[in-house]
Formats: C-alpha cells, structure tokens, sequence
C-alpha cells in the first residue's frame, strides 16, 4: 500500500474567478470530518436526486430509495468513509469541510475511480470539486494507475458534475442504462 501524505494547498483567492477569498487545503479523510461530511453531502446531493426522482419512472425510483434517498446516502457516505479499499480525502477552509473526495484503486487494471465527490453547495462553482478532483487524480498517477474514471448521471441534476469532470480533462464514455420496474 503506498501512503500519499502529501497535504494539498489550494489558494482559491488567487485562483478563482469568482473573487471569493477562500483558503482551503486537501486532508487525508480523519472520522471526526464524518458529520460534516455526511451534512455536506446530503445538502450537495438534494437537487441530484430531486432531478432523478423527475426523470426516471416513479415505480424504479422507490425501488432504489424505498426508505428516502437521504438514508441510503447517508449510508452510502459512511460506508465509503470507513472502507478500508477506498482512499478520502476532505477539502477544509476555515476549519469546517467544505468537501470530500473518495478514491477506489483497481491494481489489476491500473484504474483509478472517483467513486464520490461532494462539495457544500454554498460553495459549488468555485473551483473545489475541480482541486478535489485534480488532487485525487495526480495521487492516482503517483500510486502508477494509468487511467483514470468517474460515473455521474445524466439527467439536468448532474449538469455541474459533467462540467467539472470535463473542465479537468474527462472525457465521455458513452453508455446507456435502463430500468424497468417488475
């Protein structure tokens, strides 16, 4: 296993267009971030899911999220925070989190994937989810992945998403998945 204990600094205020003055740095994921990070995320996602509950068929989408998405996600967070596969990382400004990147590593087939980012969305559109994601990227070329993936939906909900991951270099893999309700 190689440790990355490099500590990112991102000087927004020098970087961002938008004139926020924002210093944020990029830390290993420690479980004191773990509320935050959940609060951050579940905040982040409302509009994601309020988007796919509008797109997909109602039937499928219960079957997904029967108890609320909000649980299955909170989950999905907590589980990813304590998973020994995957490597987090959380965006801190100020002393409060702001964002978190989870990375899983493929050794087989030298793939990275961006399994789950988030940023506060009182944030988003400031460049944090692109330094989460160029961080995450240049650790997985240092621990020798050749490529590098990411999955995010389609529907409007994902749109700040697919221009991020496209503005640091992905490019789309065109794939179609259905659903049908039995």
């Amino acid at each position: 296993m190689i440790i990355f204990s490099l500590i990112f600094c991102f000087d927004a205020a020098n970087t961002l267009s938008s004139g926020v003055n924002l210093k944020m740095q990029i830390e290993p994921y420690d479980p004191h971030h773990l509320d935050a990070v959940v609060c951050l995320s579940l905040r982040a996602w409302t509009p994601v899911f309020e988007s796919i509950q509008n797109s997909i068929d109602a039937d499928v989408y219960r079957a997904f999220y029967p108890d609320n998405w909000r649980v299955s996600q909170q989950k999905a967070v907590e589980d990813v925070c304590a998973a020994e596969d995957t490597n987090v990382w959380v965006a801190i400004d100020a002393d409060s989190a702001v964002g978190f990147v989870a990375v899983k590593l493929d050794a087989e087939s030298l793939m990275g994937e961006i399994y789950m980012v988030a940023v506060d969305p009182d944030l988003q559109g400031q460049g944090i989810g692109s330094a989460l994601i160029e961080f995450a990227l240049a650790w997985m070329k240092d621990t020798g992945m050749s490529v590098a993936m990411v999955e995010t939906g389609g529907d409007p909900g994902h749109d700040l998403a697919r221009r991020t991951y496209e503005k640091v270099g992905f490019k789309l893999w065109p794939v179609a998945r259905y659903f049908k309700k039995l």
